[in-house]
């Protein structure tokens, strides 16, 4: 049974950074892609990125591309995302997600319990 947990949420003032952690147990890590999602308060849950983890190829929407990184460690099980020049828009719970496929969000079979991030103007 796959189990995730996230870490590394706050609030930060616009501009400012965040690096949230991804612990994943169970088997299957490698084989499917291990992803990022975010809701917002009132909006629907949405792909932030996502990463294979036997390649390291990467998957990114496009409001976060070249500000966000998502990253992963295979002998850890574990998945970073990386969030520099937060802005007040990017204020969600995210949640990491494993056995999907890049950010189609209906692919994926397993999500943690959320971290909140809250970034202030």
């Amino acid at each position: 049974q796959v189990q995730l947990v996230e870490s590394g949420g706050g609030s930060v003032q616009a501009g400012g950074s965040l690096t949230l952690s991804c612990a994943f147990s169970g088997s299957g890590y490698s084989s499917n892609h291990m992803g990022w999602f975010r809701q917002p308060p009132g909006n629907q849950r949405e792909g932030v990125a996502a990463i294979d983890p036997a390649t390291n190829h990467t998957y990114y929407v496009g409001s976060v591309k070249g500000r966000f990184t998502i990253s992963q460690d295979n002998a850890k099980k574990m998945v970073y995302l990386l969030m520099n020049s937060l802005k007040p828009e990017d204020t969600a719970k995210y949640y990491c997600a494993s056995g999907g496929w890049a950010l189609a969000l209906k692919s994926y079979s397993n999500f943690g319990q959320g971290t909140q991030v809250t970034v202030s103007s």
